[in-house]
């Protein structure tokens, strides 16, 4: 690879497929050039499945180039039906402007700004697509794309195969995502679109429809989709997404989603969602334990969403925690009423409304099995009560297993 971007992407196992590599590097070994990757506002939020698509948009900044975020506003009130099942729930128009608002701040916190040359630009893609004229656009674009063509790409073949319904409206999803490319070119002449290798039809049909109509050339580039070793999808856990947003997933939280890693991947993760370089990677590779290297894993991951600080007191915290057995005020915390302790507090109760445990069956099944522990001490009785005697200072420490910890604090 003649450009350092691409030189990277492939050394960190980015880079899976491109519509053509070479004609690509050399262009953007040449020139800055403008690349964007397109999100799906269905959340006011986005969880660790879509921090892959990040850490590129990081990289391409990194090596001079300016991202461009696509936040689909248009597209959402759709759904792209890619690697999907069912139709997705229809959204109202204000509830994605509320969710765009939200992912916002978190590319605020991953990206840099401070250079005005690789500044990232945010696109609202209901900006053209609410303005659509009907038969103006299926006269000029959608004349350039054959039924027979579509019905082979994976979103639609892998639904119709299964028998599962998909309706008219998630079948224009790819020519939208096209038509998006085309007004990206002549807006920002953004030359290069990125995705996850689930959305590779939908790529080329954008680079196909800016030859066609502009009998310009653009590109289109994948990144491989991430399976976990243990065969869970990626941003996954017993508690549901791991979001990237502390109000929704804790720093702390964050740090141990990292820490507990399966330990045939951390060396994939430490290329894909750190900042550290290559050659270091390498070098802790062979110089330090696989724990050591969690470690340095979730310290590196957790700094570059919530930065250094926060970063280092979590790390401090499961130390404390699982070193020392201390209760650590940087652990998760729940706030209880003085009075309701006072009045005595079910613990089966306690566990479900504190969402420790999604039923009193699965508490049940919990403490049967030795699973829960009061301040360090094994709790075998389903039927306790608590009291302000379970409290040190205002704090208890309920436990689940080994890993997952959480302190009540009286108010």
């Amino acid at each position: 690879m003649k450009s350092t971007f691409l030189r990277e992407m492939q050394e960190r196992g980015f880079l899976n497929q491109c519509t053509d590599l070479e004609k690509l590097d050399e262009i953007i070994s040449k020139k800055s050039i403008s690349a964007y990757i397109g999100f799906d506002c269905t959340a006011n939020c986005l969880h660790v499945g879509s921090l892959l698509q990040i850490m590129i948009l990081r990289l391409l900044q990194k090596h001079g180039h300016k991202p461009i975020v696509l936040l689909g506003g248009g597209t959402t009130l759709i759904g792209d039906p890619s690697g999907k099942d069912a139709t997705r729930k229809i959204l109202k128009h204000k509830d994605i402007k509320k969710n765009i608002s939200g992912i916002k701040k978190i590319f605020e916190k991953l990206l840099v700004f401070k250079n005005k040359k690789t500044k990232p630009i945010f696109v609202d893609n209901y900006s053209w697509l609410g303005k659509l004229n009907y038969i103006e656009f299926l006269r000029n674009i959608g004349s350039q794309f054959t039924l027979n063509k579509m019905l082979t790409f994976d979103s639609v073949k892998s639904r119709l195969e299964r028998e599962q319904s998909l309706s008219y409206m998630e079948f224009n999803y790819m020519i939208l995502q096209a038509y998006d490319f085309y007004k990206l070119y002549e807006k920002e002449k953004c030359l290069l679109q990125l995705g996850g290798s689930d959305q590779w039809g939908n790529i080329v049909n954008g680079v196909e429809l800016i030859r066609r109509i502009l009998k310009k050339d653009a590109f289109g580039l994948t990144s491989p989709l991430i399976t976990l070793a243990s065969g869970v999808k990626m941003g996954k856990t017993e508690k549901g997404a791991v979001w990237l947003d502390e109000k929704l997933f804790s720093s702390y939280d964050y740090w141990q989603f990292w820490r507990n890693s399966d330990d045939r991947d951390v060396i994939k993760f430490l290329k894909f969602f750190t900042d550290l370089e290559i050659n270091e990677i390498d070098k802790l590779n062979k110089e330090k334990q696989i724990n050591e290297l969690k470690v340095t894993l979730a310290n590196e991951a957790t700094a570059i969403l919530h930065g250094k600080n926060k970063s280092s007191k979590a790390e401090k915290t499961a130390a404390d925690v699982f070193g020392l057995g201390k209760i650590n005020e940087n652990l998760p915390t729940k706030k209880i009423f003085k009075k309701d302790v006072e009045a005595g507090i079910k613990l089966l109760e306690l566990l479900v409304s504190a969402n420790i445990m999604n039923s009193k069956g699965e508490a049940r099944r919990a403490i049967n099995n030795n699973g829960i522990k009061i301040n360090d001490l094994l709790c075998d009785d389903e039927n306790k009560i608590l009291d302000l005697s379970d409290f040190s200072k205002e704090n208890m420490k309920i436990s689940f297993g080994k890993k997952k910890h959480f302190i009540f604090k009286i108010t």
